[in-house]
């Protein structure tokens, strides 16, 4: 697809280069990188589904201009891999290689839907696996199983995204990785215990918001930003407050929810 379909909003990418570049962001650590990079995106527009960008299609994609928890996320990681790579100017076909490395089965899009890592769980297994992140959702403090829960939300749900409904016979192939998602065991820090965790958070890790709901595992995700005062707060892309914001702790944002479980973090690498 051309550039102008899976790049959206390159005057925001060029923006945040030239900063980098001023500020020497290369010489920070990935943790800081992926922090400031995910700051020059606050107050994005929160959109939803920005991740189906084709009827038939599959490529990597950017947005700057509208952002869901995923695409949030994920663009700072990406972003902050770019700028630790030496390179005399940055431009969006690398970080769109940033984002194919990570948003894709082994980190290769071949233009097919099933292609695409779509439940965070496997997000963190697989980029665990190569590297490119480490679990430490055991590490932080005692971990619960999640038992008894199904992982079906988007074969159910296959009218909202635009790939299923369009190509129905994509639907068994999700089917089948769905059925396979729920053969690997699925530990998470519960809630009532991220309080006393959040001192071994850092800026810039992955966190995975475990749900009470069925039929999914994590309903959302954001980043961990530790601010001056010591705060670990989260900070995501809203979509009750539409736009990419810095919220509350992390367990403050969760207790905020009855349907929140808990969490597990992935820390950049």
């Amino acid at each position: 697809m051309p550039l102008s379909r899976t790049f959206v909003g390159p005057e925001k990418f060029h923006e945040i280069v030239t900063r980098a570049e001023a500020e020497h962001w290369s010489g920070l650590t990935l943790s800081e990188r992926v922090s400031r990079s995910a700051l020059a995106m606050q107050g994005t527009p929160y959109v939803s589904y920005t991740l189906e960008i084709d009827d038939h299609i599959e490529s990597p994609s950017v947005n700057f201009h509208g952002q869901d928890c995923w695409t949030f996320f994920e663009t700072a990681l990406a972003l902050g891999r770019m700028f630790g790579r030496s390179k005399s100017r940055h431009t969006p076909a690398d970080l769109l290689r940033e984002i194919e490395l990570t948003r894709y089965r082994g980190g290769v899009c071949h233009g097919h839907y099933l292609d695409r890592i779509h439940y965070l769980d496997e997000w963190f297994r697989d980029n665990h696996r190569r590297g490119h992140v480490r679990d430490i959702t055991r590490s932080l403090g005692a971990t619960v199983p999640l038992e008894g829960r199904r992982i079906d939300e988007m074969t159910l749900l296959w009218k909202s995204y635009r790939y299923l409904k369009n190509n129905p016979e994509l639907r068994p192939g999700m089917a089948a990785i769905e059925a396979e998602l729920q053969r690997h065991a699925f530990h998470y820090l519960p809630k009532q215990s991220v309080q006393a965790i959040e001192p071994g958070l850092q800026s810039g890790d992955i966190i995975g918001i475990v749900t009470h709901l069925p039929h999914v595992y994590c309903s959302h995700a954001g980043l961990a930003l530790r601010t001056r005062d010591g705060v670990c707060h989260f900070m995501h892309a809203s979509a009750t407050q539409k736009r990419v914001m810095i919220d509350k702790s992390v367990s403050g944002y969760l207790n905020d929810f009855k349907k929140h479980a808990g969490i597990v973090v992935a820390r950049p690498l």
